[in-house]
């Protein structure tokens, strides 16, 4: 393995051809790695979610409320049936938060801070011995906290080289769309990770040339980072809901999918940009789509307008860019 101080920006190989699989709440009653592999999927996003509230130190997980596939059994029992086929894994452990997104977490004493410190390890810690234990590839170590990624550096810095004595795999954090320029720990990371939810176009049917063309800004933006520091760029999570508008700002158009109307041509254009942008360059690693629901199972309304290409359009194209690896 290339060491994080060593890798460049154009060591790219082969690109990550991933899927964020949702967990599942019950164990699997048949392989979800075939219908993963009619799309030519090489790698799969394990997200084990943790839970908080805004204002609260600690990080809740792994209760038997929770679904089987965000407990360390189901999470243990998804890598490796990956494995078994021939599928590289990342972990993704997320924090939800209630009513809120960790972006906006913030704390006004150090003793509060310290206290979300000491339960964020210990949420991060467990999963990344998984990681170890299992032999994940990649394992992401945080994601989308835009403040405190910025505000506790040497929170972050701490927790990577410990993680780094015992996990021999890739590391990689999770930065938002906007957030990436004040993350200040990229150079303890294999990647610069992000969550590409660029907006582009609030088109209800873009074309692919025109969307192609709202790309060019950004990836000159992202070509630069990577060069500047050091490291291929991962979109750690991609991907766009199948009706209208659907590459516009997604967390404003998810509130109102419920009255948009199906397209399945939207979702598939945007896939198809995004793939014709990035695939051909060295400095792109590549990235997970977000979301893949194996065998159909923990979906909770709106399949038919969710970021899934199962069943859809986009389907067709996903395995076609994927495929080419």
């Amino acid at each position: 393995m290339i060491s994080h101080a060593q890798k460049s920006t154009h060591t790219v190989v082969q690109k990550i051809d991933g899927l964020t699989m949702v967990a599942p709440p019950r164990p699997f009653n048949s392989d979800p790695m075939l219908e993963i592999a009619e799309v030519n999927a090489g790698w799969i996003a394990l997200v084990p979610f943790g839970f908080t509230r805004s204002g609260e130190t600690d990080v809740k997980f792994g209760s038997d409320r929770q679904w089987w596939g965000e407990r360390t059994e189901g999470v243990e029992d998804c890598i490796q049936r990956a494995h078994k086929a021939g599928v590289k894994v990342m972990i993704k452990p997320q924090v939800y938060m209630h009513n809120d997104w960790v972006g906006h977490m913030d704390f006004d004493t150090e003793k509060k801070w310290k206290k979300w410190e000491d339960s964020y390890r210990n949420y991060i810690i467990t999963f990344a011995k998984l990681a170890a234990d299992h032999k994940a590839e990649i394992f992401c170590v945080g994601t989308e906290f835009k403040l405190a990624a910025k505000k506790r550096e040497t929170f972050w810095r701490s927790l990577i080289k410990e993680i780094r004595t015992f996990y021999k795999g890739e590391i990689t954090y999770s930065s938002n769309w906007d957030g990436y320029q004040t993350v200040p720990f990229w150079d303890d990371l294999d990647y610069v990770g992000l969550s590409a939810y660029f907006p582009l176009t609030n088109d209800k049917t873009p074309s692919v040339d025109d969307l192609i063309k709202k790309w060019r800004d950004t990836k000159k933006t992202l070509k630069k980072l990577s060069r500047r520091e050091g490291k291929p760029i991962l979109f750690t999570e991609y991907g766009y809901m199948s009706i209208d508008k659907c590459a516009w700002r997604a967390w404003e158009i998810e509130k109102e999918r419920h009255k948009l109307p199906i397209n399945e041509q939207a979702q598939a254009n945007a896939l198809e940009a995004l793939y014709s942008v990035f695939w051909e360059e060295s400095w792109w690693a590549g990235g997970f789509m977000w979301k893949w629901f194996p065998n159909g199972m923990g979906h909770e309304g709106y399949f038919d307008k969710d970021y899934t290409p199962q069943g859809k359009l986009a389907a067709k194209t996903v395995a076609k860019w994927f495929g080419s690896e």
